[in-house]
Parts: C-alpha cells; structure tokens; sequence
C-alpha cells in the first residue's frame, strides 16, 4: 500500500498497560516507498515515527473491534449492542456512514457469525458482521464486509 501525506491511517500498537490499542490519524510524511511513515495522531500535538507495516487506510473494512470473551455475541441483548459499539468505532475513525440498519438480535447465517447490519457508505453496501476467530473461538470480530 501506498499513502500519501494526508491519508488517514489506522495504527494498531501495544499502550503502556500492555494490551493492543488502536489509534487514528494522518500520515504526515514517508521516509521513502518502504517507511517509515509518520503519522500524527488523533488528538496528539506531534508525529510518531513508525514501520510502514502497522498502519493501514481507514475504510469501512478496515475499521473493526476485536472483543476478547463470546457473551456480547452469545447472548440477544447484549448482540444488539455491537451495532452501537462498531457504529462509535466508525465515528473515532473519520468514516462518514450513510445510513445503519440494524437486524434486531442478528441473523446467525453460520456457526459463529452473525449479521448484525445493513450500512451504507458512499456508493457501497455493506454487512456489519460478528464472527467467532477459528484459531481463537473466544475472540470475535466486529467489522463490516461486502456482501459478495
């Protein structure tokens, strides 16, 4: 992938409490076609410096949470939720999405993964999908996909 300054990013680093966190923001410049790139983050007066490999576009499928632990989708009520949870998740990340339509409890179309939502953005469809890892089963998933 190629960015170019102004491109908004999606950052995926380790906090200082040791867990994964996601950050948002814009390249400010590259070091070359290989990196590094840097970026500056959302709400952060400088730029980091940081390896071309742990940042990615921000598009409707890149943004997604990773829940650790199955009772946000095991149970109806708290599945509903993830729609709110994703939709939030979106909005940190500069996306502008058109219209959210939720599918009540979700439509659980295969062991481990429901469909949770019809969106729009721009002129695409989407999914917005709940799936269970197949190396992780206690880890699941919440992004949106292209329906074919």
């Amino acid at each position: 992938m190629t960015f170019s300054p102004g491109d908004r990013i999606r950052y995926e680093c380790t906090g200082d409490d040791g867990l994964p966190l996601v950050r948002y923001g814009f390249v400010g410049g590259l070091a070359g076609s290989d990196g590094p790139v840097v970026v500056l983050l959302d709400g952060e007066l400088g730029g980091d410096v940081v390896n071309l490999s742990e940042v990615q576009p921000v598009t409707v499928t890149t943004v997604e949470l990773i829940l650790h632990g199955t009772d946000l989708v095991d149970e109806p009520e708290l599945r509903r939720g993830l729609v709110s949870l994703w939709h939030a998740e979106a909005d940190t990340a500069g996306l502008d999405i058109d219209s959210l339509r939720a599918l009540g409890d979700g439509e659980c179309d295969s062991p481990g993964c429901w469909c949770l939502a019809e969106l729009h953005a721009g002129d695409e469809r989407y999914l917005l999908r709940a799936v269970q890892l197949d190396h992780e089963t206690d880890t699941v998933r919440v992004r949106a996909e292209r329906p074919w």
